[in-house]
């Protein structure tokens, strides 16, 4: 079933889910709900992967399974650029806590490749860093009478055009239930495009998740803020709050 849900002011919050960074969870009842997923937009460097480094660093230090899909940057650059922020995953990775997949978008079996990681990986905390290209993928579909399905299949079958939103629809919607395996708490991120109110490229996934993080800069007040726009079974301010970001030390709520 997919979600359209406005803003929900609940005084009992499910189980949290600590976002690794300080001050953000007291914003969130405790943390993401427990089995979500959660959008992480804003144009680009406006810090949606740093934000995705402290999830992950908070699962770690819990002994949590973690798991980073990257679809457009390569996981030495990402390793490197965590590092700077002040987060050193060598360690985890090389003990099986923290798993970086890259996953190559031209590769038709790239969900299949998607889902038999997170179901058999067994992971509570997951990362997806970006849907937007993956969003931009042409589906394969094949019909059964009058219902459309993807299909791995490129040969037998024939792509929806780029520009459908069903096409679009149809991509977000089967990635993020991928992404719903299993009861891991997921975080994606994904491009605001300049000179839009859409809250994603694909325009549609802010409808089907259950929370959203906006990351903006303000270059006349030379400010970073962030921005809680929604987040299931959470009673949460929705005024932008002021956010920095320094080397060695990520994301701090100012």
């Amino acid at each position: 079933m997919e979600r359209f849900g406005m803003q929900q002011q609940v005084t009992t919050p499910d189980k949290r889910v600590g976002t690794g960074i300080e001050g953000l969870d007291s914003m969130l009842q405790g943390g993401y709900p427990q089995s979500s997923v959660t959008l992480v937009a804003g144009t680009p460097g406006t810090g949606k992967t740093i934000v995705c480094f402290h999830y992950l660093n908070a699962g770690i230090k819990n002994k949590e399974k973690c798991l980073f899909l990257t679809s457009d940057e390569r996981i030495s650059n990402l390793v490197h650029q965590a590092k700077k922020f002040g987060f050193d995953f060598d360690s985890a990775v090389k003990n099986d806590q923290l798993t970086f997949m890259f996953l190559d978008l031209e590769k038709h079996t790239i969900h299949k490749q998607m889902e038999e990681e997170v179901r058999l990986g067994k992971y509570s905390r997951v990362v997806l860093d970006s849907l937007t290209p993956l969003s931009e993928m042409p589906v394969w579909v094949m019909n059964r009478g009058s219902e459309i399905i993807p299909s791995e299949n490129t040969v037998a079958n024939t792509p929806l055009p780029l520009d459908s939103i069903q096409a679009t629809r149809m991509h977000v919607r089967r990635i993020l239930r991928i992404l719903e395996e299993d009861s891991c708490t997921a975080l994606v991120t994904s491009e605001i495009p300049e000179g839009t109110r859409n809250l994603s490229r694909d325009s549609v996934s802010e409808f089907l998740v259950d929370g959203i993080l906006v990351l903006d800069v303000d270059p006349t007040m030379d400010r970073r803020k962030l921005t809680i726009r929604k987040m299931r079974g959470t009673k949460h301010t929705l005024k932008p709050r002021d956010i920095e970001i320094t080397n060695n030390q990520g994301i701090r709520i100012i």
